[in-house]
């Protein structure tokens, strides 16, 4: 059966990276660890990997795919958690200074398709939207259910970058005065009426919606903002920080941190972004952008 998860821009992520013999990875954003094995591969014979996740399929799915290509599990550590946490996490697992750190921050194809958690509006499933399930964390659907309208039109502007948010807000709030909105397809279903599709949309109404309840439940971009000076302060001299962002919020928020850092040397003056074979197997590879940097 084929794989549904396809390692976004592997190439050129181990390009850049260049793992060799010995050396020393953290990928804070393993899932199905496409990218962790072929650096395990690249660091035989006793190069060690950190791999972070906040849900804990994503980690049990990568310890199988390891196994299945052979590979020595004492050399990766796998963690549950939150990427924002990386100088705790390498004091608890006592990881050496490393050669190159790794995100990619798309959505684990695993998560539309299978995780049953509301990812998808072409699913009908409960409003959920948590990469990790522990705990009791803040849901799609309670933000729906209860977020002002002042604050549901600010998350789909400002994190989904939604011109229309205004509009979508208060149909939720009218929506809701007469029935609760706890699946996907009923936020999808009420979008439309707000949003009719057009036989030439390129994308789904809800798309960009579905996007910053996402980001807000998961604080994606505060996440981020906080992981990068740790990142740094985990890398060698001369260790590299390599970052995939899906989204103009993400990439900016890199770009600058790139741009500001007195410690890095700027390896990409360009994100690189998938080839066109590439965009052919793997259509979703689309708005991927690759940045990477050198600690100096």
């Amino acid at each position: 059966m084929e794989k549904l998860h396809k390692s976004v821009l592997l190439e050129e992520v181990i390009k850049y990276l260049n793992p060799g013999p010995g050396n020393n990875f953290i990928d804070c954003t393993l899932g199905d660890g496409g990218h962790t094995i072929e650096i395990l591969r690249r660091t035989l014979p006793d190069g060690k990997s950190l791999g972070i996740d906040f849900d804990m399929s994503a980690i049990k799915t990568a310890r199988h795919e390891i196994e299945e290509e052979g590979l020595d599990r004492d050399r990766i550590i796998f963690y549950e958690g939150n990427f924002a946490d990386l100088g705790e996490i390498i004091q608890k697992t006592n990881f050496p200074k490393a050669d190159g750190v790794l995100m990619d921050l798309g959505l684990r194809t695993e998560h539309l398709e299978t995780s049953g958690r509301g990812f998808s509006f072409q699913k009908d499933e409960p409003l959920d939207m948590r990469f990790g399930t522990s705990g009791d964390s803040l849901t799609a659907a309670e933000i729906v259910s209860s977020w002002p309208k002042d604050d549901l039109e600010w998350i789909f502007r400002e994190y989904g970058e939604e011109k229309r948010s205004w509009k979508i807000a208060e149909a939720i709030i009218r929506e809701r005065k007469h029935k609760r909105i706890i699946s996907s397809l009923d936020l999808a279903n009420l979008i439309l009426t707000v949003i009719p599709r057009k036989p030439w949309d390129k994308i789904h109404p809800a798309t960009k919606v579905f996007q910053a309840l996402r980001i807000a439940v998961n604080d994606e971009l505060k996440n981020l903002e906080k992981i990068l000076p740790q990142a740094i302060d985990a890398l060698k001299s001369g260790g590299k920080l390599a970052i995939i962002s899906f989204h103009s919020l993400e990439d900016r928020i890199v770009k600058h941190y790139f741009k500001e850092n007195d410690n890095l040397k700027i390896i990409t003056k360009k994100p690189i972004t998938p080839s066109e074979e590439e965009l052919v197997r793997n259509p979703k590879s689309r708005s991927a952008k690759l940045r990477v940097a050198e600690k100096i």
